[in-house]
C-alpha cells in the first residue's frame, strides 16, 4: 500500500525512545512510528461485523442440553 505523508507532534521524550529504539533494532524511526501507528488504528477501528465464535463438533449430541451438569462437575458452575 503507498505511504501517505503526515505531520504530528510529539514529545520530546518519546521521540529519545524512538529514536533508541531505531539505534537498538537497527530500524528507522520512521518504521517504529508506522508500526506503532498501525497497532493503534487496528486496536480503535471499528469492525465491520460483529465477532464470530467458532463451531465446533463435539461429537456428543447431549453436550448442550447438560452444560450446566459439566460445568457444576468442574467446579464453574
Amino acid at each position: 500500500m503507498p505511504l501517505k505523508r503526515t505531520m504530528v507532534y510529539a514529545e520530546a521524550d518519546d521521540l529519545a525512545v524512538i529514536k533508541d529504539a531505531a539505534t537498538r533494532s537497527e530500524s528507522s524511526e520512521a518504521e517504529i512510528i508506522r508500526e506503532a501507528i498501525h497497532l493503534a488504528a487496528m486496536r480503535l477501528r471499528r469492525r465491520s461485523e460483529p465477532l464470530r465464535l467458532r463451531r465446533f463438533a463435539s461429537g456428543d449430541p447431549t453436550l448442550a442440553a447438560r452444560t450446566e451438569e459439566i460445568l457444576a462437575e468442574d467446579g464453574a458452575a
